[in-house]
């Protein structure tokens, strides 16, 4: 059994509770922000709650890509801000353990990461995409089961109007119920009844609405006057409005086609359509771009994660975090432009990707290889004046 020395389990176990932390916590924050979203709009498409979780669980991939990047780049940066701050890391450098050395276990945490983003981004997030639509598009038709709206009239299909006055025992058993259907010959049916509920037939296409102490009035242009009916006991067959079936995997943009198939589609003539090949093409560097991406954020967290000496400014991690969602948002643009034909979808996404490496690359050599480098000391000391500035504006709470 392979057994890691020391220093990288201590590394590993410093890295592993922060990434895995802000990664939950990332994505809660995200699903609790769609989810009071999500209740509004199936309380209003009248569609049953236990839906919602289904729909957030198919929103999850989609939070879970960008959310692994962010909990990677935080993980890797608060166990190096750690080690840093309680003079750990210079006594591992004073020892001989450079930079290089330690990247070891963070990278070990980032190639996976890395293939599970990719896996995600490819095959899964397209997939919950299209489960998320499919979802949607089933509480618009009813194909999920409408709510009746109690004391107003619903209009069930295009032949049948509903009213009752009230609903008890969940809905099995309602009372005060008008009921009004129409047929394609002209026929119309109305009637009123104390009691009813609803029972399912032999026919699947038909519902059965039994109703208690009826009284019914039925009309034809084959009757000379309308007929009356008066009974205790009626079963009223309903014919099922037909519900649309939902379009294939695909869709009108790019979010559902799988990596393989945007790559046939952009650049191997899989469409004949130039518009749908550059936005096959520009989804396609889009997903790359952000997944290689990921193989550069142990070099920017340790880079932001040493502050300078006799420093304990957090300026560091918020700016990974800005750095982090900025370039997913320079992205997100890229891809637009790219699939619209404004810019090359390969130069809009890969030119950010290389500028955004060589910056790393050089705040990493700066702190790694220039003795007492600190990649990001003037913007600290440009902090702590600004800092002392705001304080200067309040000499009372200052003197308190």
């Amino acid at each position: 059994m392979l057994r890691l020395p020391l220093i990288d389990r201590y590394l590993a176990r410093s890295i592993a509770v922060p990434l895995f932390g802000s990664l939950v916590l990332a994505a809660m924050l995200l699903v609790l922000d769609k989810m009071l979203r999500l209740f509004q709009y199936v309380v209003d498409a009248g569609g049953p709650v236990s839906v919602v979780w289904r729909m957030l669980a198919n929103l999850l991939p989609e939070y879970l890509s960008l959310g692994i990047p962010i909990g990677l780049m935080l993980g890797i940066l608060l166990a190096f801000r750690k080690l840093a701050l309680s003079s750990e890391l210079d006594a591992l450098r004073g020892i001989g353990v450079g930079y290089g050395r330690l990247l070891r276990i963070p990278y070990a945490f980032a190639v996976p990461l890395m293939i599970l983003n990719l896996f995600i981004v490819g095959y899964l997030q397209p997939w919950s995409h299209y489960r998320y639509e499919g979802l949607r598009f089933d509480l618009k038709s009813g194909a999920l089961g409408a709510a009746i709206n109690v004391g107003e009239f619903n209009q069930l299909g295009h032949h049948l109007t509903l009213r009752i006055d009230r609903s008890e025992k969940k809905g099995t058993q309602l009372q005060g119920i008008f009921i009004q259907m129409d047929d394609k010959s002209g026929m119309s049916v109305a009637a009123t009844a104390d009691q009813g509920r609803f029972l399912s037939g032999d026919d699947p296409n038909t519902i059965v609405f039994r109703l208690i102490n009826v009284r019914m009035i039925q009309d034809s242009p084959k009757f000379r006057t309308p007929r009356t009916l008066s009974t205790r006991l009626y079963d009223l067959p309903i014919n099922l409005p037909a519900i649309d079936q939902f379009r294939r995997r695909g869709g009108p943009d790019f979010d559902e086609f799988y990596l393989h198939e945007l790559f046939r589609m952009g650049y191997r003539g899989g469409t004949a359509d130039p518009r749908q090949r550059l936005g096959a093409q520009a989804t396609l560097n889009f997903r790359l771009v952000e997944v290689i991406m990921m193989l550069m954020l142990p070099l920017l967290a340790v880079a932001l994660a040493v502050p300078p000496k006799r420093s304990s400014s957090s300026l560091g991690i918020f700016l990974g975090i800005v750095i982090v969602v900025a370039y997913h948002k320079v992205n997100q643009y890229a891809e637009q432009a790219g699939a619209q034909g404004r810019i090359e979808p390969i130069i809009a996404l890969w030119v950010p990707l290389v500028v955004l490496a060589g910056l790393i690359f050089w705040m990493y050599h700066v702190l790694a290889h220039k003795p007492g480098g600190q990649p990001i000391g003037a913007l600290e000391r440009g902090a702590a004046r600004a800092w002392r500035s705001i304080r200067s504006l309040f000499p009372k709470a200052r003197a308190a």
